[in-house]
């Protein structure tokens, strides 16, 4: 098995990055919910920067690891 490791720089930009719009605009990535995420990959994320934010957010929600992100924001405060 490969040993992955996590890049901080992306971890640190969704723990401080907003949604720029819609029904979520204003709340930070990693905290919208994964119904929302959910439904933005089934009708596809945008593209470009953003779109890869929230595909990871998307991926480590729904793989139960909100751990990660809960001790990113912690430790920049």
């Amino acid at each position: 098995m490969e040993n992955v490791t996590p890049d901080s720089k992306i971890l640190i930009e969704i723990v401080k990055s907003q949604m720029p719009f819609g029904k979520y605009k204003g709340t930070l990535l990693c905290d919208l919910p994964v119904y929302y995420l959910e439904w933005l990959h089934n009708k596809g994320f945008p593209p470009g920067k953003l779109g890869m934010q929230l595909g990871t957010v998307y991926e480590i929600k729904i793989n139960g690891l909100n751990a990660i992100l809960t001790h990113v924001k912690q430790s920049l405060k």
